[in-house]
């Protein structure tokens, strides 16, 4: 290939050039489960169409004695296998993507993982992916892990497959164990909603019906893999659908200026056209379309552009861009596929971020409908959601946002699921309808407010939020304030953890899914209390950092504030008032906090109370001294 290179002249690398352009490109992605073969298939393409340079091949010849797995012979898998981990354990770990051409048409290929623990790599490279080679040892069969990469290639889209029976060798090229396994497949994914399924016989180690067919499966009568990649019509069908475009920056580089820039999701835009703000319905015309190379005619899905508008009108990043002849849903609350990437589980109620597009904004499952058992296809009942699970779950969101369903619009109808305190990416969802079950519910403009609740009272509101572990002297901490504060002529509430649990909450058990449900609808209560103008004493174990957090952003800045009953786990087992301890140290109490329920202590409460080492007196005087400090009593 190095040698092509050199004796190609100007000309000739000009008409290469125009020739790679004109080529179509297929985006596909190596699948199934672990050690069945999809790195050292990627790398047996790369080698028999002789795409690999001098020093590569090299490299690989030195590598393959090094790491290889396969005695003398080439490990193809390490062209892609490239982390050191993946080298040392003979598996792949991170998403690895490759780009090579042929006479016919240019490729991206995603190799993804096998291992269940990487699934939600898997689900990264089939989200771009057109076509899916879900591979399958011929020694095993159809795995959990083979299903499960099916049923999320059909969940993002994917409806082109070829199921490639790797190492075919080991099994004597048997033609009976081929068609057992396609046809175990093609029953297993019958409802899919699959364009073509596809099922060839390879050897990736040895290339059998890789790049051309092998006389040692002659009863195959099939294409070559390389043959059906380059011949496989895959629908380019984002420029037929309706314009989209999330604006990602608004461009405003000087006062004469004024654009908003992203990438065209789908469809086409022209000067002239008209467009829609989503969220807002405000309409205008799109005066210019800008880039670095000067201004378009037209552009159109994969674009990056600067559209500025013939008016002034209120765009920021994370609006959506829409052709105003088809304008997407807009609702707050949707129903959606969601599958789950993190070790901890998904639980209804608790807060997280969810990011459409470039749009970021807070949401909670309200109900998981149910989830889906990946073996059978039957749906479950479930309260949360585990690594690797799938489920269709309702959401509500802080605002509405614009979307479309994902089968209609891969581009606007997906989104990811963001834990708001480590920001890692936990989950990845796919739309698929709007909820409008809240459409007719508005807030309500009353004359009374908070504040002339307040100064009617003559006092500030705010939340006092006691959290600790059982037997932390919470509850009788926070009755001494109370106590103060009436004699001193407040008007007060406390809410304890037990009492609520005997009415407001006595449908919640203890679960962690409904200790998240507890302390939401605590934290509601104690918001309509704040806006009653009235100093609210909450006393409740709390144990998750993510709650206490999303009860704080319910109220105005400095009427909340949270109060740490530090005591050490030893100290508040000693005390064991109700015997708890005791018997949740002998199997009778599940998930008890402390013994087999984690507590998140705060990070940066506004006091912390050495629960274990001082009176209970002294330490209510010190939330007292707090409180003069900040103006709320004098």
């Amino acid at each position: 290939m190095s040698e092509v290179a050199e004796n190609l002249s100007a000309q000739d690398l000009i008409e290469y050039l125009a020739q790679q352009e004109n080529k179509t490109l297929l985006r596909f992605l190596t699948c199934g489960s672990v050690d069945d073969g999809k790195s050292t298939l990627i790398g047996r393409l790369l080698y028999d169409t002789k795409l690999l340079f001098d020093d590569q091949l090299a490299t690989l010849e030195r590598d393959s004695k090094k790491h290889g797995t396969v005695g003398e012979d080439i490990d193809f898998a390490l062209l892609v296998d490239g982390l050191e981990a993946e080298r040392e354990q003979g598996i792949t770990i991170d998403v690895a993507y490759r780009f090579f051409t042929t006479d016919k048409r240019k490729f991206i290929v995603a190799d993804t993982p096998g291992h269940e623990q990487y699934t939600r790599n898997m689900a990264t490279g089939a989200s771009t992916a057109d076509l899916a080679i879900l591979l399958v040892d011929a020694r095993k069969g159809i795995l959990t892990q083979t299903r499960r990469h099916a049923f999320i290639a059909s969940l993002l889209g994917i409806r082109h497959i070829v199921v490639a029976v790797n190492k075919i060798d080991l099994v004597d090229y048997s033609q009976d164990i081929f068609e057992k396994i396609r046809d175990d497949f093609a029953a297993f994914a019958s409802n899919f909603g699959f364009k073509q399924i596809v099922a060839i016989p390879l050897s990736a180690r040895f290339g059998d019906n890789v790049i051309a067919r092998s006389d040692r499966t002659p009863w195959y009568k099939g294409p070559a893999l390389l043959d059906h990649l380059e011949t496989v019509e895959v629908e380019d069908e984002q420029l037929a659908k309706p314009f989209r475009m999330a604006v990602q920056w608004v461009n405003r580089p000087n006062l004469d200026f004024r654009g908003f820039s992203g990438t065209i999701a789908s469809g086409t835009v022209r000067p002239g056209d008209r467009i829609v703000v989503a969220a807002s319905g405000r309409t205008s015309t799109v005066a210019r379309i800008v880039t670095a190379d000067g201004d378009l005619d037209a552009a159109g899905a994969g674009d990056a552009v600067t559209l500025t508008l013939a008016d002034e009108v209120d765009i920021s990043r994370g609006d959506l861009l829409v052709a105003a002849t088809d304008q997407p849903e807009v609702a707050d609350q949707f129903a959606a596929h969601v599958i789950w990437m993190h070790e901890d589980h998904l639980l209804p109620g608790r807060p997280y971020l969810v990011k459409i597009g470039t749009k970021t904004v807070t949401a909670q499952v309200t109900e998981i409908k149910h989830k889906i058992d990946v073996n059978t296809l039957d749906h479950l009942a479930a309260k949360e959601l585990g690594l690797n699970e799938v489920a269709v779950c309702n959401f509500s969101l802080s605002q509405p946002v614009g979307f479309d369903a994902y089968t209609a619009n891969r581009g606007t109808g997906a989104f990811i699921i963001v834990d708001r305190l480590s920001n890692a990416t936990v989950g990845a969802g796919m739309i698929m309808f709007g909820l409008r079950r809240a459409t007719n519910i508005h807030l309500q403009a009353l004359d009374v407010n908070k504040a002339a609740r307040a100064n009617l009272k003559g006092q500030k509101p705010v939340i006092l939020w006691f959290t600790g572990l059982s037997g932390a002297g919470k509850s009788t901490i926070a009755n001494i304030v109370e106590k103060y504060l009436l004699a001193q002529g407040r008007h007060t509430y406390m809410l304890d953890g037990d009492n609520v649990r005997h009415g407001l909450n006595r449908d919640l058990g203890f679960t962690e899914g409904d200790r998240v449900e507890n302390i939401r609808r605590v934290a509601e209560v104690s918001k309509l209390m704040i806006d009653a103008g009235l100093i609210v004493l909450v006393s409740f174990i709390s144990p998750f950092r993510a709650e206490r957090r999303m009860a704080r952003e319910l109220v105005e800045e400095g009427e909340f504030i949270e109060v740490f009953c530090d005591t050490p786990l030893e100290v508040a087992e000693s005390r064991d008032p109700k015997g708890l301890y005791k018997k949740a140290r002998a199997g009778q109490i599940k998930n008890f906090t402390g013994i087999d329920s984690p507590y998140e202590p705060p990070e940066n409460p506004e006091i912390r109370l050495e629960s274990g080492t001082k009176s209970v007196e002294l330490l209510a005087e010190e939330v007292i001294a707090l409180l003069r400090s900040r103006g709320i009593i004098v």
